[in-house]
């Protein structure tokens, strides 16, 4: 597209879900002139609008970037919730883009559509940006939560600890899919699945399903493909949990609250 020089925010990503920063580590923001010239020259579209100005999307390419891109990640540690919200649905949009070059029905190439974002093959076959959905949550047990360390984010010198987690399958309700994917990693049955709130979490396409749940039977017993080890602890001696800005953090926070407020 041919750029506006109007005001915007501009979302440059590369390699996989890096993005890039100015010096100071914030979102670009402003004239296109005002950018580096080699950001200037990429090609951007439009893809979201914030604070009345739009956002500009553009793919550098799926090599290493460079220095200067980060981990989309790092404006949710930031505390920047909106920022990562639009960081994280523009970099669903780039991988879409990679992922469906050819058509998965006649196999001949795709191209973007006019109107909606959608990639179109030449026989008329249309596919819209996937989304995983994914159940995620806290199990309460009496005066304690349960809390997993798994294989993909583990450091055996400070281990994090987080709530279950998984995807949902074909024919499946979601509250289904809770309690077999907390039965499958710990071994344990739950009740009282009450839904509490979703955050699209874009690493690729996942749409994380909050619930909170409570303890109904079975012994601890640890799935070793998925998990290091679980185990139930108390409001005081919590091990390192997920950040702020997260939907884990903020089901631990509402179990933990939960187990004070009926505490005599």
């Amino acid at each position: 597209m041919t750029l506006s020089l109007d005001e915007g925010f501009w979302f440059v990503l590369g390699g996989e879900n890096r993005l890039w920063l100015t010096a100071a580590g914030t979102l670009p923001k402003g004239r296109c002139d005002a950018l580096p010239s080699h950001i200037q020259a990429v090609n951007f579209e439009v893809f979201d609008s914030w604070q009345g100005l739009p956002c500009y999307l553009a793919d550098v390419g799926e090599d290493e970037p460079g220095d200067a891109f980060v981990s989309i990640r790092q404006l949710m540690e930031q505390g920047d919730e909106e920022a990562f919200r639009l960081a994280g649905r523009a970099w669903q949009l780039v991988n879409f883009h990679r992922t469906h070059r050819f058509c998965g029905r006649c196999g001949g190439a795709m191209s973007p559509t006019d109107r909606e974002w959608a990639m179109r093959c030449e026989a008329g076959h249309v596919v819209y940006p996937r989304i995983s959905p994914c159940i995620i949550v806290a199990v309460r047990k009496g005066s304690q939560i349960l809390l997993a360390a798994h294989h993909r984010h583990y450091r055996e010198d400070d281990p994090l600890f987080t709530v279950l987690a998984g995807f949902a399958e074909a024919g499946e309700s979601l509250e289904q899919c809770v309690a077999r994917e907390v039965f499958e990693e710990c071994g344990i049955e739950v009740s009282n699945i009450r839904y509490v709130a979703s955050q699209p979490w874009p690493f690729p396409h996942s749409l994380m399903m909050g619930f909170l749940a409570d303890y109904a039977g079975g012994e601890l017993r640890v799935q070793q493909e998925e998990l290091v080890s679980a185990d139930y602890f108390s409001a005081d001696n919590l091990p390192r949990i997920p950040p702020d800005g997260t939907i884990a953090r903020r089901l631990i926070r509402l179990t933990l609250d939960a187990i004070k407020a009926d505490m005599p």
